[in-house]
């Protein structure tokens, strides 16, 4: 190891002292690398129009580096005149693969934009009181929300991107999941069924999803001139769903649609233990498409929903609210049919 090296590591690891001793700040970063603040700034906010040369640029990325600096977030708010903050309130509910993949597509998506994602799970803590502690730049939300609520933070100037109570409202959520079950049953009816179930979930944290999704197959079947589906309640995982499979087979039920793979995981272990089979006794759609759909017995025909058109869409409303340039429209389509042996 040469001298020059040996030196090079003591300064860093003086600069990395000095960084745990005191919050390193620009001026820090500029006395650093021997030049001013101003040009500090012009080089880590990547001013246009600037003479800058390439070895100043690389002597204050290099100063930033040795002292482990991190521009501060309040001055860079005061600068965008906001902070960068987006709330994701989930309703207190089981989270599924597709709900966590909402929240990773989310985050990069919203990423690509210097925006932040910040995820909480509805609790019984006071709205107000969560987002004034973040003051967030704007909600999304995918809970029932107070009036009162909406209204204080819209007279702080926090943008309301979404609303899951509003099931008037046709957007990439709600409308979505009208469409899914009413893809679940087009599917069916074309397959030559003629009576149709739903399993449904007992859990009413559930209720905004599954009241949305079993409305789409009762469109379904009346699009196709069949009855309203035999609709039975399930707890997850219980033995019930043996006792529902026969139940449906005893009705004249050849094809069901289940609220989420995960149900239709359990009813199709419920056939096997009554001696029924799918496709052959009960043709089976689920919901999600998550990883272990494929491996199923048989492989699970299901309805994906691409959680990154819809993460693309709620960014793209979260631009456009917080007056942010953004071109291009949005893709309105997030699910498709997965076809396999259960149906």
């Amino acid at each position: 190891m040469d001298l020059g090296t040996v030196e090079r590591d003591n300064r860093r690891g003086a600069g990395q002292m000095a960084a745990r001793q005191h919050r390193v700040t620009s001026v820090d970063v500029a006395r650093e690398a021997g030049v001013s603040r101003a040009t500090v700034s012009y080089v880590l906010n990547k001013v246009p129009n600037q003479k800058i040369s390439e070895e100043t640029r690389l002597k204050v990325l290099a100063a930033v580096e040795r002292l482990g600096y991190t521009p501060s977030s309040a001055a860079r708010d005061l600068r965008r005149g906001r902070n960068d903050i987006v709330l994701l309130l989930l309703k207190d509910m089981p989270l599924g693969f597709t709900a966590l993949e909402l929240v990773e597509q989310l985050t990069d998506s919203l990423g690509r934009h210097e925006l932040t994602l910040v995820t909480r799970l509805e609790r019984k803590r006071p709205l107000a009181e969560l987002w004034r502690e973040l003051t967030p730049a704007a909600v999304v939300f995918f809970t029932n929300v107070a009036e009162d609520d909406r209204a204080q933070l819209s007279t702080a100037g926090t943008h309301i991107v979404h609303h899951w109570s509003d099931a008037a409202d046709r957007n990439s959520i709600n409308s979505g999941q009208t469409d899914v079950g009413r893809l679940q049953a087009d599917h069916l009816a074309r397959a030559g069924h003629r009576t149709l179930g739903y399993l449904l979930p007992d859990d009413p944290r559930f209720h905004d999803f599954y009241d949305l999704r079993l409305e789409g197959v009762r469109q379904g079947c009346a699009a196709h001139g069949l009855k309203a589906p035999d609709v039975r309640t399930m707890p997850f995982g219980s033995t019930a769903a043996v006792n529902i499979a026969r139940a449906w087979k005893a009705a004249g039920v050849t094809g069901v649609c289940a609220f989420n793979d995960e149900f239709a995981f359990s009813l199709l272990a419920g056939m096997r233990t009554a001696g029924l089979t799918a496709p052959d006794d009960l043709a089976v759609v689920g919901v999600d498409d998550i990883p272990l759909a494929q491996f199923a017995v048989p492989p699970l025909t299901t309805v994906r929903q691409d959680m990154r058109i819809v993460a693309d869409n709620l960014t793209h409303q979260v631009l456009k609210g917080l007056g942010l340039a953004v071109g291009g429209g949005t893709r309105t389509s997030s699910i498709t049919l997965v076809v396999r042996d259960s149906a």
